[in-house]
């Protein structure tokens, strides 16, 4: 009897159908970029919406000065529309900054030879026209949102948003795309780590005042960071053919892995010197041993470690991404726990 030999090849898979392609071409992989900001942030803020908030106002009157008390209840119903609008203005941008990336990159021919997620105007799914519209359309739904929460709150929110919206454009569009002179990590890290993080906490409780809050946006930045560079580090050789001067083409292949594994391990090593602070009583916190629970996400972090720091390039990193998505998620799940738990009450005086 003769072998056969290995049947035919399987061909390429169908394209994905008209809803399914939007979907794929908003890269859902990279969302959780824009909702741990979020989570924390809330979490943050939730400690001023369970307690009342005491507030002393001076009265002159014939017989002197005196202080009255007055004691008000932050509305648990405000509380949620402003957490849930902050929510849509945040994965609003982050789609809409896939779909503006995607026709950017598209009409440049970036994404001739890319690897990795679908791209809608490269390979003809969605015509350049259709992709911007669709951009165009996610930073009018942030905007649209965006306008109530900064009429509930204050107005400066509207220049934070047109930042945000401005930034997310610029990535890649426009004459000098910040993305393609290795710029692109200087922006999550400001504007899905900072501002989303400590945003969502303003839009909630109207205060930047709890240093809390800022740390934590320095860690959910960190490993919003560590997303991008899981993506660079895949594209490294068609960005270097296509001119994009990302930070991984910058830095090359070995120091780019070794970016990443910073932008990984410092979170964790922050919520370490955290809960150390918070044990030994130089910060104040209402359960110190579950400042520690962001820990518990440590051993997802392995796997994607070990392949930024491995002889792996190209489709041989498509895992890393997928692997970073969910150490973010886990990651900000814990750290919103140990704030909801651990953070003391504010009180307006």
């Amino acid at each position: 009897m003769t072998d056969a030999g290995p049947g035919p090849r399987p061909g390429p898979p169908p394209p994905p159908g008209p809803i399914r392609k939007w979907w794929l071409g908003a890269r859902p992989r990279t969302l959780p970029a824009a909702i741990v900001p979020v989570v924390v942030g809330t979490a943050a803020a939730h400690p001023l919406h369970h307690l009342a908030v005491v507030v002393l106002h001076p009265v002159s009157s014939p017989a002197g000065s005196t202080l009255t008390l007055h004691v008000s209840q932050h509305s648990p119903a405000g509380f949620w529309w402003r957490a849930l609008g902050a929510l849509v203005v945040a994965l609003a941008i982050q789609v809409g900054t896939n779909y503006a990336n995607d026709y950017s990159d598209g009409i440049r021919g970036t994404d001739d030879a890319r690897v990795g997620p679908v791209r809608l105007t490269a390979t003809g799914l969605a015509s350049p026209a259709a992709v911007k519209r669709a951009a165009f359309l996610a930073f009018g739904v942030a905007g649209v949102v965006g306008l109530a929460l900064a009429w509930a709150t204050s107005w400066w929110i509207l220049l934070v948003g047109a930042a945000c919206l401005l930034a997310g454009w610029f990535y890649t569009g426009g004459p000098r795309p910040y993305g393609y002179a290795g710029l692109g990590e200087v922006f999550v890290f400001v504007f899905f780590g900072l501002v989303a993080t400590v945003g969502t906490f303003y839009v909630e409780t109207e205060r930047l005042d709890r240093p809390a809050v800022w740390w934590a946006a320095v860690a959910v930045g960190l490993l919003a960071t560590a997303l991008l560079l899981a993506n660079n580090l895949r594209d490294i050789a068609g960005d270097s053919e296509s001119g994009k001067r990302t930070l991984a083409v910058r830095v090359g292949r070995r120091a780019g892995g070794w970016c990443y594994v910073s932008c990984v391990g410092a979170p964790f090593v922050g919520v370490a010197v955290w809960g150390i602070l918070a044990v030994t009583g130089v910060v104040h916190s209402l359960a110190p041993v579950l400042v520690f629970l962001p820990l518990l996400a440590a051993p997802l972090a392995r796997p994607p470690v070990q392949m930024a720091l491995g002889p792996a390039e190209g489709r041989g990193l498509l895992p890393v991404l997928a692997s970073t998505g969910r150490l973010q998620l886990a990651f900000g799940a814990l750290l919103a726990v140990a704030l909801w738990l651990t953070l003391t009450p504010l009180v307006s005086t």
